[in-house]
């Protein structure tokens, strides 16, 4: 059985209570409990950070542990070369995910450090961007 670390970055602990109209009403625990029904045989490691050296602590320690990242870096997309870096250190598959729709928002949003190194990159399906990242790192790992 292989782990399958799932990052969330700052204020995603606020999903389904901080701006519901873009991030829709489901919580963070739905989001978890969505990844652990999909994970098959694979075990989830579920995280949540609004500090950058903690989200960047888990993933070097992915290297060790996970054979697959999949991230929300929250607005360390836009702005975190250490995430980036820390990403570049993992061998392992990288998916990385965005609740709502970043290159429809502010100019800013449109950048993302993390996407320079992830594998793929799902943005606009709610919640449902999880589904189809931990399908995809479950279908890697199993093939």
């Amino acid at each position: 059985m292989s782990i399958i670390y799932v990052l969330n970055g700052p204020n995603l602990n606020l999903l389904g209570k901080r701006q519901p109209e873009i991030y829709g009403s489901d919580t963070l625990e739905d989001v978890e409990h969505l990844c652990r029904n999909l994970a098959g045989d694979h075990e989830i490691r579920f995280l949540q950070s609004n500090w950058e050296g903690q989200i960047v602590d888990w993933i070097q320690e992915a290297r060790e542990k996970a054979a697959a990242i999949v991230i929300n870096p929250g607005a360390l997309t836009h702005t975190s070369v250490a995430v980036l870096d820390a990403l570049h250190a993992f061998d392992g598959p990288v998916i990385e995910v965005h609740i709502s729709q970043i290159h429809k928002r502010e100019p800013f949003r449109h950048h993302s450090y993390v996407s320079m190194r992830a594998d793929g990159v799902i943005a606009g399906f709610g919640i449902q961007g999880y589904a189809a990242a931990i399908r995809r790192v479950v279908t890697l790992l199993d093939s």
